[in-house]
């Protein structure tokens, strides 16, 4: 970065050793020292930067005047503030910067002279009037990772606004979900924001790495589609590698049967055989010893081309008790399975089994409990210490460190 103070090595990834505005995480964060400006909003990119602000990154979220659009999205909230928005900013500084104002736009390179990378999720070009588009900030900051975030890339799908529920649709998601004799459906959340914030993540720490070895940054592009399509896996595969056009199934799988919700006498459990020896297992418990040993359905596709008739016979075994009582015996047989929760019921098994889901973030009056971070580390774990902020709560910190930087205080 052009920054007053020179690079440091940390944790071997080049990062600025300009200590930055009330550093959140404590210090011991595997990302500790790594500065990140984030001119994103909504999901994809506030996702990835907040995983990264978990792990010790300092996250300075730059805002329009007008606030991350998701802070409006309500319901839900939680006393006023809506839980979209709290779901991927905690750990985060907020600024608000008008960059068509000359001092804001001055502000936002200042701040971007002491930052590793630079995350943006603005239509393409939209950057390009205010010299933060990536042809720019590679002459300007040569050592800056720019990552960029859209909908549907930069060249045909230049235009097209970046919603998770487009990319739903035209990656062929939608076909492939829902009740095959039902329209096609979108998922219950955004999952492609949430998949493409994940690789923005993956591929911010690859470029880092890859700046230790050159020393310089370069850009990082990603897009939606592409990340919805990689996020289809063996679906989008089985088209590319063999031209096989899937469509919707319902809850059945196309490769795996029995895998999917079948009926107990009260409701619906599921029951997953990945392999030939689960299955022989899962037709003792039930009282169909026989069915593990009949030709029909000695292989997984042997079981795929006899669905309906092995549907009947698993129907009529698992109605004679209720869910909880074949969730018990199949998990005391080591056959995968699971009652279907809701949300709420789900975050409170996860507590129940000791994985502790829901965390305190914040402190005091401003403490929220959230979700916790996916991944635990053993020698630097990751912290909680800053609730996602109020529009514009930082200003002062931030401006105070830009000055300290400019006066060449560390």
């Amino acid at each position: 970065m052009i920054c007053v103070n020179p690079q440091v090595s940390t944790g071997g990834l080049e990062m600025s050793d300009a200590e930055p505005p009330q550093t959140t995480n404590g210090g011991d964060g595997p990302l500790a020292g790594l500065v990140i400006a984030d001119f994103t909003r909504v999901l994809a990119g506030p996702y990835a930067t907040m995983l990264l602000a978990d792990m010790g990154a300092t996250v300075i979220k730059v805002e329009a005047p007008s606030g991350d659009d998701s802070r409006q999205w309500v319901p839900p909230h939680r006393d006023g503030v809506s839980t979209y928005y709290l779901s991927c900013n905690r750990n985060k500084q907020s600024i608000v910067l008008d960059l068509k104002d000359d001092a804001d736009r001055a502000a936002a390179y200042d701040i971007i002279d002491c930052s590793d990378v630079l995350v943006e999720n603005f239509k393409p070009g939209g950057l390009a009037r205010f010299g933060l588009d990536r042809s720019s900030t590679e002459t300007r900051w040569p050592e800056l990772i720019h990552v960029s975030i859209t909908g549907f890339g930069t060249q045909g799908g230049h235009d097209m606004p970046g919603y998770d529920l487009l990319a739903q649709a035209m990656s062929g998601l939608m076909v492939v979900t829902g009740s095959s004799e039902g329209p096609p459906q979108r998922a219950g959340v955004a999952m492609f924001d949430v998949i493409t914030g994940l690789h923005a993540a993956v591929g911010i720490l690859g470029a880092l790495i890859e700046r230790r070895a050159s020393g310089l940054g370069q850009g990082v592009e990603l897009n939606l589609l592409t990340s919805a399509l990689s996020g289809l896996v063996n679906q989008s595969t089985g088209y590319a590698a063999c031209g096989n056009v899937p469509m919707r199934l319902g809850n059945d799988h196309p490769s795996l049967f029995p895998y999917g919700p079948f009926a107990a006498s009260d409701r619906e459990i599921v029951i997953c055989c990945g392999n030939d020896g689960q299955f022989r297992r899962l037709a003792q418990v039930i009282d169909r010893s026989w069915l593990g040993a009949d030709p029909r359905f000695r292989t997984m596709a042997d079981r795929n081309a006899h669905r309906d008739f092995l549907r009947r016979e698993m129907t009529e075994a698992l109605t004679r008790g209720t869910a909880q009582e074949w969730f018990r015996r199949l998990q005391a047989e080591g056959i995968p399975c699971a009652p279907i929760l809701g949300v709420d019921e789900g975050v409170d098994f996860a507590d129940s089994i000791g994985l502790n889901p829901v965390v305190q973030v914040g402190r005091g009056e401003e403490e929220v409990p959230l979700i916790r971070h996916p991944v635990e580390f053993s020698r630097t774990p990751v912290h909680y210490d800053k609730a996602p902020p109020a529009l514009d709560q930082d200003r002062e910190d931030v401006l105070r460190w830009i000055g300290q930087q400019k006066m060449g205080i560390s």
